[in-house]
């Protein structure tokens, strides 16, 4: 594992209790830095902390990031404790059924828009004020590959994970004039519990969109996200970096 230096480095990562979230803080704690983790799941968060808890300085915040009231209020919290704000990682997200787009509930379509499109903008529209005030920000949105390119029976998801993209870039453009970096990544599927919201012909139409002929690992996922959340990430804000084993056409 290479070493990143995020030596006192505040980190708040959404989503954090399981998956992808868990890989990320794990590699954050690896690097340096001091973790907050924001989950609704109260008991995975507690357990995944205490699981954490030898790697470094990691808290865990129960927190519905669908409030917007909440998450607000959650980062002025970690302003409080940690001093400052300079790394978010918006992980958090669900699948939502699969089927076709008119057969799809409205009721469903609306969960997965408030959880993969509107918490991420609350997060950010959160954060990046302390960002600001302190001159100093890296930001990281995991979308997905569903947002490049739509994936058939998760249309939800696909246009959940397409707006993190466009939110991210318009986001960067914005904060462009100081040291702060916006980007997200897309990676292909994970094997985490999200595979439990999918049917298995889902999942093995995914996979067999992948070149490489394997599912990306979290640990992946979290190298990557190490060095875009680093010091060293000085100029490139606004992209879509790729982790999707060769699927990606750009």
């Amino acid at each position: 594992m290479n070493q990143i230096d995020l030596k006192d480095r505040c980190a708040v990562v959404t989503g954090g209790a399981q998956g992808i979230g868990y890989a990320i803080t794990e590699r954050l704690l690896a690097s340096g830095a001091h973790v907050s983790v924001w989950d609704r799941d109260t008991a995975a968060l507690e357990e995944a902390c205490t699981r954490l808890a030898s790697r470094g300085p990691v808290e865990p915040v129960t927190l519905e990031l669908t409030d917007a009231d909440a998450v607000a209020e959650q980062t002025a919290g970690v302003r409080q404790r940690l001093g400052r704000i300079d790394i978010l990682v918006n992980n958090a997200g669900i699948a939502g059924p699969n089927m076709p787009s008119w057969e799809y509930p409205p009721d469903a379509w609306r969960q997965v828009i408030d959880i993969d499109l509107n918490a991420v903008f609350y997060c950010c529209r959160a954060v990046l004020p302390a960002m600001r005030e302190h001159g100093y920000g890296r930001l990281v949105n995991v979308a997905s590959i569903a947002g490049k390119e739509g994936n058939p029976n998760a249309a939800a998801y696909s246009a959940a994970k397409a707006g993190v993209i466009a939110l991210t870039k318009s986001l960067a453009k914005e904060t462009a004039d100081i040291d702060i970096a916006v980007n997200c990544i897309t990676p292909a599927a994970a094997k985490t519990r999200i595979f439990d919201q999918m049917t298995q012909s889902h999942i093995d139409y995914m996979l067999s969109k992948i070149p490489r002929g394997r599912f990306v690992e979290v640990e992946e996922i979290a190298a990557l996200v190490a060095w875009l959340v680093s010091a060293e990430n000085s100029f490139s804000t606004g992209a879509a970096f790729d982790l999707s084993g060769g699927r990606a056409t750009y």
